[in-house]
């Protein structure tokens, strides 16, 4: 499941109060739901959401807003950390050129008028992944040399292969993606950790 600061995104919420502040977070001055502290270098407000009292989504939600200038370094750098991040998958090559914003691009305009929305997602891969990918990789060195596999060496590899596939899979319900929020003007950074898996399906309609 997705995990913040390796913390699983599950269980209640007083639970996962108590393991951000192991981390170092206090409780906010105005709302015992909120919790403040720096992630990735910048002061954040963290909160959560819960669905049948089990937390799926972590809030981090930069303190302080800034200008248009800064917010675009920080939105394009944020983009470059994930894309660098090796816990990390994302959607095709053209990840960089989809979500980066020009530097001469009026973000402001293109908000007001436009509604456009600047958001990116990553989805976070597991420790099984990269032990599966690792061995893989093992494995087909001690098997062939050649850049693609024979029949009978791909039989030999098929349920590794199935395997990281099927984890490959699962990364899609451990989504975290961030957006620019903007307000009367100034902006920030609103970044998402989410457990798909205890988000609301609906079921109990």
């Amino acid at each position: 499941m997705t995990q913040f600061l390796d913390i699983p995104i599950d269980g209640f919420k007083p639970e996962m109060i108590k393991k951000l502040k192991s981390k170092g977070y206090t409780i906010n001055r105005y709302s015992e739901d909120i919790l403040d502290g720096e992630f990735n270098g910048t002061d954040v407000n963290i909160g959560m959401a819960t669905n049948n009292n089990k937390v799926w989504r972590i809030a981090v939600m930069d303190a302080n807003y800034t200008d248009e200038i800064n917010i675009k370094i920080r939105f394009n750098n944020l983009i470059r950390q994930f894309m660098n991040n090796e816990r990390y998958v994302s959607e095709p090559d053209s990840t960089i050129a989809k979500y980066t914003i020009p530097k001469d691009e009026d973000i402001s305009y293109e908000i007001t008028v436009h509604k456009k929305r600047y958001e990116a997602i990553f989805y976070q891969k597991s420790i099984k992944y990269d032990s599966l990918s690792r061995e893989l990789e093992r494995k087909k060195e001690l098997l062939t040399q050649k850049d693609s596999l024979n029949d009978k060496e791909f039989k030999i590899l098929q349920p590794l292969i199935v395997e990281l596939v099927t984890e490959s899979m699962n990364s899609i319900n451990k989504p975290v993606w961030f957006m620019i929020d903007e307000e009367y003007g100034k902006y920030r950074i609103l970044m998402y950790y989410e457990n798909e898996y205890n988000k609301a399906d609906g079921s109990g309609l």
